[in-house]
Protein backbone atom coordinates (compact mmCIF):
# COMPACT_ATOMS: atom_id res chain seq x y z
CA UNK A 1 0.00 0.00 0.00
CA UNK A 2 1.31 3.43 -0.97
CA UNK A 3 0.76 6.08 1.49
CA UNK A 4 0.17 9.23 0.65
CA UNK A 5 2.08 12.08 2.79
CA UNK A 6 -0.45 14.87 3.78
CA UNK A 7 2.15 17.15 5.73
CA UNK A 8 5.90 18.41 4.59
CA UNK A 9 8.40 20.95 6.05
CA UNK A 10 11.91 21.66 4.54
CA UNK A 11 14.27 23.07 6.34
CA UNK A 12 17.96 23.63 5.67
CA UNK A 13 17.62 21.32 2.72
CA UNK A 14 16.24 18.53 4.89
CA UNK A 15 12.59 17.46 4.29
CA UNK A 16 10.09 15.78 6.89
CA UNK A 17 7.16 14.22 5.41
CA UNK A 18 4.17 12.87 7.41
CA UNK A 19 1.14 10.73 6.79
CA UNK A 20 -1.00 10.35 9.39
CA UNK A 21 -4.01 7.92 10.53
CA UNK A 22 -6.53 7.16 12.90
CA UNK A 23 -6.57 3.30 14.50
CA UNK A 24 -10.11 2.54 15.63
CA UNK A 25 -8.84 -0.68 16.41
CA UNK A 26 -6.30 0.88 18.95
CA UNK A 27 -8.33 2.67 20.27
CA UNK A 28 -10.86 2.85 23.18
CA UNK A 29 -13.24 5.43 23.04
CA UNK A 30 -15.84 4.34 25.31
CA UNK A 31 -12.98 4.72 27.41
CA UNK A 32 -11.79 7.85 26.44
CA UNK A 33 -8.75 7.09 24.41
CA UNK A 34 -7.89 7.63 20.71
CA UNK A 35 -5.05 6.24 18.92
CA UNK A 36 -3.65 7.45 15.45
CA UNK A 37 -0.32 6.18 13.40
CA UNK A 38 2.24 8.24 11.74
CA UNK A 39 4.29 7.60 9.02
CA UNK A 40 7.85 10.06 9.02
CA UNK A 41 10.06 10.14 5.86
CA UNK A 42 13.29 11.82 6.38
CA UNK A 43 15.23 13.49 3.33
CA UNK A 44 18.49 14.08 2.96
CA UNK A 45 18.93 16.96 0.63
CA UNK A 46 22.16 18.72 2.05
CA UNK A 47 25.56 17.79 0.45
CA UNK A 48 26.82 15.86 3.64
CA UNK A 49 25.68 12.99 6.05
CA UNK A 50 23.85 13.91 9.02
CA UNK A 51 22.72 11.90 11.80
CA UNK A 52 19.88 11.99 13.92
CA UNK A 53 20.37 12.81 17.34
CA UNK A 54 17.24 13.80 19.37
CA UNK A 55 13.34 14.87 18.68
CA UNK A 56 11.51 17.53 20.31
CA UNK A 57 8.07 16.78 20.15
CA UNK A 58 4.58 19.17 21.20
CA UNK A 59 1.26 17.46 21.39
CA UNK A 60 -1.72 19.60 21.86
CA UNK A 61 -5.07 17.40 22.58
CA UNK A 62 -8.85 18.92 21.89
CA UNK A 63 -8.79 20.64 25.34
CA UNK A 64 -5.74 22.59 24.91
CA UNK A 65 -3.41 20.62 26.93
CA UNK A 66 0.12 20.29 25.30
CA UNK A 67 2.62 17.37 26.59
CA UNK A 68 6.01 18.10 25.33
CA UNK A 69 8.48 15.18 24.51
CA UNK A 70 11.68 15.58 24.01
CA UNK A 71 14.46 12.30 23.34
CA UNK A 72 17.30 10.48 22.06
CA UNK A 73 16.68 9.55 17.96
CA UNK A 74 13.45 8.26 16.80
CA UNK A 75 12.04 4.98 17.81
CA UNK A 76 15.51 3.93 19.63
CA UNK A 77 17.72 4.56 16.59
CA UNK A 78 19.61 7.86 15.49
CA UNK A 79 20.29 6.63 11.87
CA UNK A 80 22.85 8.25 9.60
CA UNK A 81 21.47 10.02 6.23
CA UNK A 82 24.00 10.03 3.38
CA UNK A 83 23.00 12.97 0.86
CA UNK A 84 20.09 12.29 -1.28
CA UNK A 85 19.29 8.88 1.40
CA UNK A 86 15.90 8.98 3.23
CA UNK A 87 14.57 7.41 6.66
CA UNK A 88 11.61 6.49 6.70
CA UNK A 89 9.79 5.45 10.58
CA UNK A 90 6.06 4.64 12.24
CA UNK A 91 5.24 5.67 15.85
CA UNK A 92 1.72 6.10 17.67
CA UNK A 93 0.13 9.30 19.68
CA UNK A 94 -2.97 8.20 21.96
CA UNK A 95 -4.49 11.17 23.08
CA UNK A 96 -7.60 11.65 26.00
CA UNK A 97 -9.75 13.36 22.95
CA UNK A 98 -10.84 12.52 19.50
CA UNK A 99 -8.77 15.69 17.87
CA UNK A 100 -5.51 17.30 18.69
CA UNK A 101 -2.25 17.98 16.45
CA UNK A 102 1.60 17.15 16.94
CA UNK A 103 4.52 19.22 15.73
CA UNK A 104 8.13 19.88 16.41
CA UNK A 105 11.70 19.25 15.28
CA UNK A 106 14.49 17.17 15.15
CA UNK A 107 18.07 17.72 15.54
CA UNK A 108 21.15 16.11 13.51
CA UNK A 109 24.92 16.44 13.72
CA UNK A 110 26.43 16.96 10.03
CA UNK A 111 29.80 15.90 9.15
CA UNK A 112 31.17 19.03 9.59
CA UNK A 113 30.34 19.36 12.89
CA UNK A 114 27.73 21.56 12.89
CA UNK A 115 24.32 20.94 14.08
CA UNK A 116 20.69 21.23 12.33
CA UNK A 117 17.34 21.51 13.29
CA UNK A 118 14.82 20.51 10.62
CA UNK A 119 11.01 21.28 11.39
CA UNK A 120 8.44 18.48 11.57
CA UNK A 121 5.44 19.93 10.08
CA UNK A 122 2.37 20.61 12.11
CA UNK A 123 -0.28 18.24 11.30
CA UNK A 124 -3.85 17.33 12.83
CA UNK A 125 -5.20 14.61 14.42
CA UNK A 126 -8.64 14.07 13.51
CA UNK A 127 -10.57 10.81 14.35
CA UNK A 128 -13.43 10.40 12.36
CA UNK A 129 -17.23 11.46 13.56
CA UNK A 130 -18.91 8.04 15.08
CA UNK A 131 -22.03 7.28 15.05
CA UNK A 132 -23.82 7.45 18.46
Amino acid sequence: MKELFQHAAVSQGVTVRVAVNFLPEQSRIEAGKWFWVYHIRIENGTDQAIRLMTRHWRITDGNGDVSVVDGDGVVGEQPLLMPGASHDYVSGCPLPTPQGSMEGHYVFLCEDGSELCAQIPFFPLAAPATAG
